[in-house]
């Protein structure tokens, strides 16, 4: 906007306003995360003008967990932010069915005003089982480098196998802030088979890399997807997950993947589970494949454009 960060509010109101001047306006639709600035300002938009706002909150940072210090700020300003917004908006769009509904109920929003619409949709002609793939990583991470990912407790829990004698293949796919602490881990760890790939082009490379793995670890404290792991799934992949984000409610423990709660020692124990059990590694892999087959792209987009238009209709504006 060209202001300091605090005033994107303003920033919104006034380009709100030269908007609404132009033509008429169902819905305004925020994405709210971090200090909720833009929310603060889609209230001030359509504040007396009867045009109705969702509130969309993918994830609360530091929720369930936190791995900093910053995000038990940031989870602690996102509970006093709905506590007041849900009044004013007209929804609260959630993307999972568990685990943020969960945590509006704790804050005092009523049913009627969480919407779930899944923001996960996968093309399944590029995220699917590609066979004759060569195996190259036992373990794959595949997302960016920052604190609620996890990646401490992936690392320290390959060393642990490591020093049981079994030499696991890691492969890191992604890049951020904490790439050197991780580069610095891995030595001090003394892990000797990593493959770091800061970055792959495109959704097919993306895939092949699936397709590549035995498995695929997701260690996050907090997500609002976490879409690596779908598309995995995709793939027939199967999936290790802390029950984070949609992970709560797709993921079974020994059904269609394996849970993980955290623990560097217990995913290890997961991780030799599938290397040790191929027949297991491969019916969870299939049944990951199967279970997430309702986000096919067409069909959830669809639902998300429904929902709103439902949206709109119930508050009378269209």
């Amino acid at each position: 906007s060209g202001y300091p960060k605090l005033l994107q509010p303003w920033t919104i109101l006034r380009q709100g306003r030269a908007l609404f001047a132009q033509r008429h306006y169902d819905l305004v639709s925020s994405h709210d995360y971090g200090l909720f600035l833009n929310g603060i300002g889609a209230w001030l938009l359509t504040r007396g003008t009867g045009v109705p706002y969702v509130s969309e909150i993918h994830h609360v940072e530091g929720y369930p967990r936190a791995a900093t210090v910053r995000e038990r700020m940031y989870c602690l300003i996102a509970k006093i932010y709905i506590r007041w917004m849900w009044r004013r908006a007209a929804a609260i769009r959630v993307v999972n069915s568990v685990e943020m509904p969960r945590l509006l109920v704790q804050l005092g929003v009523p049913a009627e005003k969480t919407l779930i619409l899944p923001s996960l949709y996968i093309d399944f002609e590029i995220f699917h089982p590609i066979p004759g793939e060569p195996c190259q990583f036992d373990v794959l991470f595949v997302g960016r480098f920052v604190p609620n990912k996890g990646l401490f407790t992936l690392l320290e829990a390959v060393a642990a196998l490591q020093k049981t004698s079994l030499q696991v293949r890691l492969g890191l796919v992604g890049r951020g802030p904490l790439e050197s602490a991780v580069q610095d881990k891995i030595q001090s760890l003394g892990l000797n088979d990593v493959t770091h790939i800061p970055r792959l082009e495109g959704a097919q490379e993306v895939a092949r890399v699936y397709n590549r793995a035995r498995m695929l670890v997701c260690a996050s404290t907090s997500e609002g997807g976490p879409r690596v792991t779908v598309e995995a799934m995709a793939c027939a992949v199967p999936v290790i997950s802390t029950p984070v984000g949609v992970m709560t409610e797709l993921l079974e423990d020994g059904v269609n993947g394996l849970l993980f709660h955290w623990d560097a020692h217990e995913l290890a124990n997961k991780i030799r589970r599938l290397l040790d059990d191929e027949a297991l590694a491969a019916r969870l892999g299939e049944a990951g494949r199967q279970s997430v087959q309702p986000f096919a792209a067409q069909r959830v987009i669809e639902q998300y454009a429904r929902g709103y238009q439902a949206l709109a209709a119930r508050k009378g504006t269209s």
